[in-house]
């Protein structure tokens, strides 16, 4: 997160396969960098559809991340990866093109593109032109292919839409579209849509494009289509508490730690939101139907936002969140809506207490009932890894 100008970057993709295929010839890679404050997206679209595209753009993806990883220079990369494609025998081009976003915490954003769609970045509502400029290819293999690159300073409220071309062409021969959406169309769309619903989130304005593309077509594809979108704003703050201090002595200090946080707030453990209730004098219910057979169910506290058990339930957050994907489909459990609330946050602390359970200790219990430590932090590690959330765990 930048600092100076509090902003978080929120990044989603949404998808849609060409009719008739199971896989999405489209690839879209990120990774958070912690130590050098760098975040990168990779949005790659492997020519034709299903499988083999699906390959063509993992690899090209794959190494466009790592690339850019490891500060290679842009022209470097580019060379690297049309060397490494095959080349279609008719169009003569490679089999795969590439957006890469590299941003630095500080708002510095370079973006480098390949053949996919120019990437539309606004400004609040307005379109912002970041001056972009091509870079001529020197090898003999490749020489007189241009790839495309800016670099600018975004700001709080900046978004970069990013697209394959299956975004672009939809609804083409249709009476409607008979090019296709083009870019002037898309860009109109997305200035009424950030202009329309200022606050959205990444993802739901990636659906949105997506939804209409969806409707050129018919419903039907004719192409796999991605669009991605990358969000500046101010951070959605969570705290998530469980388990109460090692020290008795310390459990009112603990109390305000909770009461003084500015955002919404999880407590996971009966014992934890017992203390809470009892030093800062808070009503406290416990819940008494589940809507998840395997857990006990959520209680009710004032000023929490919601209060479930702790290990069971810290032990299914981390499964479903090992297992979740674009298809996965959360319920009402205690855990799901755990997780629907980690979605929804950017910064996450975590306040992990220490004082041991006995309960915990005992042999005869199931195995999923691991030390709390050791559950937080594979909560921990999929929510910076697979989610991107900037998260700190404080131990008491």
């Amino acid at each position: 997160m930048n600092q100076e100008n509090k902003f978080y970057i929120d990044i989603e993709c949404r998808q849609n396969n060409h009719i008739g295929e199971l896989i999405c010839g489209d690839v879209f890679l990120s990774k958070r960098i912690k130590e050098e404050g760098r975040t990168i997206a990779v949005l790659s679209d492997g020519m034709g559809s299903g499988v083999k595209a699906n390959v063509l753009a993992t690899l090209t993806a794959s190494m466009a991340l790592n690339f850019t990883v490891e500060h290679r220079e842009v022209r470097k990369t580019a060379e690297i990866i049309m060397n490494t494609l095959p080349v279609c025998s008719v169009r003569k081009v490679s089999y795969s093109t590439f957006t890469i976003i590299d941003i630095e915490d500080d708002g510095t954003t370079t973006i480098v593109e390949y053949d996919n769609p120019t990437c539309t970045i606004t400004r609040g509502a307005d379109l912002y032109d970041p001056k972009w400029h091509f870079i001529e290819l020197e090898s003999e293999q490749n020489k007189g292919k241009k790839i495309r690159t800016c670099k600018f300073i975004a700001r709080r409220e900046d978004r970069i839409f990013f697209w394959s071309d299956g975004i672009m062409q939809s609804g083409m021969g249709t009476k409607a579209f008979p090019f296709g959406w083009g870019e002037e169309g898309m860009c109109d769309y997305v200035k009424s849509l950030v202009r329309y619903t200022p606050f959205a989130s990444s993802g739901k304005l990636a659906q949105k494009v997506l939804n209409i593309a969806l409707m050129h077509d018919g419903d039907k594809p004719k192409d796999d289509s991605s669009c991605g979108v990358i969000y500046f704003r101010e951070p959605r703050k969570l705290l998530l508490v469980t388990g109460p201090p090692f020290e008795d002595s310390k459990d009112f200090d603990f109390a305000l730690k909770v009461q003084h946080f500015k955002g919404k707030k999880i407590i996971a453990g009966g014992t934890t939101a017992e203390v809470i209730s009892r030093e800062l004098a808070l009503k406290f219910d416990a819940g008494l139907e589940s809507d998840d057979p395997d857990l006990p169910p959520i209680s009710f506290m004032q000023e929490i936002n919601l209060v479930t058990e702790g290990i069971l339930t810290l032990g299914k957050v981390a499964r479903l969140l090992e297992k979740y994907n674009m298809d996965s489909r959360l319920g009402k459990g205690p855990a799901d809506q755990i997780i629907k609330m980690l979605f929804e946050s950017d910064k996450i602390h975590i306040i992990n207490g220490t004082r041991i359970n006995v309960a915990h200790q005992d042999p005869n219990l199931p195995v999923e009932l691991e030390i709390r430590r050791t559950v937080v932090k594979r909560i921990v590690r999929l929510l910076e890894e697979k989610f991107l959330k900037e998260v700190d765990v404080e131990y008491m």
